[in-house]
C-alpha cells in the first residue's frame, strides 16, 4: 500500500481528500502539527507528498525545499494561488505538479496515481541491459550496440529509449514520456521532445535498424 503524507491546515479539506484516498486504498498520513514536518516526514517515509502552499510558521514552499534536501520523492502542491509565478516557483522549488483549489477529486486521484506509478513501477526492477530486435540498450553506461557496432546516448535519449524499452508493444504517450524527463530535473517542451526522439531514431539508424520506434499521431510512440 502506497503511503501519501498530507501537509493541509484546513481540516475540512483535509479530511475529504483523506476519505477519498482512503477509499482507493492508499494509506493517508495526515499532518495537523506544521512546526517539525521535515522531523514527520522523516518518520513517516511517504511515496508521495500533498503539499498546501499557505501553513501556519513555514509556507509551503520552505518545506517543499526541505524535503527536497533529502528526498525525490513527488510533491503535489494543492494551492488556491492562481497566479502563474505561484505555478512557476512551486515548480522551480521541486514539486512535480500544481493543483489548484477548488479541484476535483477524481483528477486529484488520477494525478496521484500517474506520479506514483512513473515514479515507483518503472523504478521497481533495474535491468542492467534490455534487447529487442538485436538491438541491445546498456543501462550501466547508456549505450546501445546493433551488430557490432554501438553508440553512446544523451542522458535524454537514454531515459526515453529505456521507458520506450521497458513498454515494447505499448504505446508511450507524449506525456509520459515528457514527464519521465521533467522527472530528472529538466524543463522539456514539446519541441525538445520531438527533438530527442528524432536524434535517437537517428542514432539507431546509423547503426543499421531502421524504423525502431514507431510514431502513433496524437497518441505517442512504441517499440514493437
Amino acid at each position: 500500500m502506497y503511503k501519501i503524507m498530507m501537509i493541509e491546515d484546513d481540516e475540512k479539506i483535509r479530511r475529504i481528500v483523506a476519505d477519498t484516498l482512503k477509499k482507493w486504498q492508499y494509506d493517508v498520513v495526515e499532518v495537523t502539527q506544521f512546526n517539525q514536518i521535515l522531523k514527520e516526514f522523516e518518520n513517516t517515509e511517504p511515496h508521495l507528498v500533498l503539499l498546501d502552499i499557505n501553513l501556519p510558521i513555514y509556507d509551503g514552499y520552505y518545506w517543499c525545499q526541505q524535503i527536497r534536501s533529502i528526498s525525490k520523492v513527488p510533491i503535489i502542491f494543492l494551492s488556491s494561488r492562481n497566479q502563474n509565478m505561484d505555478i512557476i516557483m512551486a515548480i522551480n522549488m521541486g514539486g512535480d505538479d500544481f493543483i489548484q483549489k477548488p479541484f476535483d477529486l477524481d483528477i486529484l486521484v488520477t494525478k496521484i496515481s500517474a506520479l506514483i506509478r512513473r515514479k515507483y513501477t518503472y523504478q521497481e526492477i533495474e535491468i542492467p541491459s534490455f534487447n529487442h530486435r538485436g538491438l541491445k540498450l546498456n543501462v550501466t553506461n547508456s549505450t546501445i550496440e546493433y551488430e557490432g557496432d554501438g553508440a553512446e546516448l544523451s542522458r535524454n535519449e537514454f531515459i526515453l529509449l529505456q521507458l520506450l524499452m521497458r513498454n515494447i508493444g505499448k504505446i508511450v504517450s507524449r506525456e509520459d514520456m515528457m514527464q519521465a524527463l521533467w522527472n530528472e530535473e529538466q524543463f522539456v517542451d514539446d519541441n525538445t521532445l520531438t527533438v530527442n526522439v528524432n536524434r535517437l531514431r537517428r542514432k539507431i539508424a546509423i547503426l543499421g535498424l531502421e524504423e525502431f520506434i514507431h510514431t502513433r499521431k496524437g497518441m505517442g510512440y512504441l517499440i514493437e
